[in-house]
């Protein structure tokens, strides 16, 4: 049981620091946002960016489903 929370508080720390390093900030969402609206450009960066598909890998992990394949 330990373990797993030490495993789960791993992977959120690594999503927090790929959020702050990459995504705060960001001028393609910013751009994207004035572009197409807000919607779109989340839709954006879960299915396109590298940045958002490590995130989308990491909260698979995170809940424990087998990582997603596109």
């Amino acid at each position: 049981m330990e373990k797993e929370a030490i495993v789960r508080k791993q992977l959120l720390e690594e999503i927090n620091y790929l959020i702050q390093c990459y995504c705060d900030g960001c001028f393609l969402y910013r751009q994207n946002v004035l572009d197409s609206g807000k919607r779109k450009s989340h839709k954006f960066c879960i299915s396109e960016c590298t940045v958002g598909g490590q995130i989308r890998e990491l909260g698979c992990r995170l809940q424990g489903n087998p990582v997603e394949e596109k």
